[in-house]
């Protein structure tokens, strides 16, 4: 069980009100997504705009189903966690709710946000990315 090891990444990419309005600073943050880190074989491709979260690419693209809805399902009870379907699939811990992953599903590509500081992020981010992928 690990938590995920892009926190010092993300971190670079963020600044304090102090450097809101500084464009030079904004750049050089910016150079730093010219190479990005990657977690179990995913990219990583963003960060989610309000929670900060980062976001994986997967290597399909998903169509919800009954099967991989119930699949998903399952690998939140492993993780002792529930399901939320608002827009998307979010998956929350079961004491308390804290939001620990979601999937987004797009015309053009899937996304994993994970919480970067939960205990069994990579572990998470790796089932999600065998559960989901499209059988057959």
């Amino acid at each position: 069980m690990s938590k995920l090891t892009v926190g010092p990444y993300i971190a670079s990419l963020k600044t304090g009100p102090a450097q809101v309005r500084d464009r030079h600073a904004f750049l050089s943050r910016a150079r730093l997504r010219d190479e990005v880190p990657s977690v179990a074989g995913l990219p990583l491709v963003g960060l989610g705009g309000s929670c900060g979260k980062p976001a994986f690419l997967l290597p399909y693209l998903i169509r919800w189903t009954d099967e991989n809805t119930l699949a998903l399902e399952s690998v939140a009870t492993e993780f002792d966690c529930f399901v939320e379907y608002g827009a998307y699939p979010h998956l929350k811990l079961q004491g308390g709710g804290q939001e620990v992953a979601a999937v987004q599903d797009w015309s053009n590509m899937g996304m994993v946000f994970v919480r970067p500081g939960y205990e069994r992020a990579e572990e998470l981010l790796r089932r999600l990315r065998d559960v989901l992928a499209p059988q057959g």
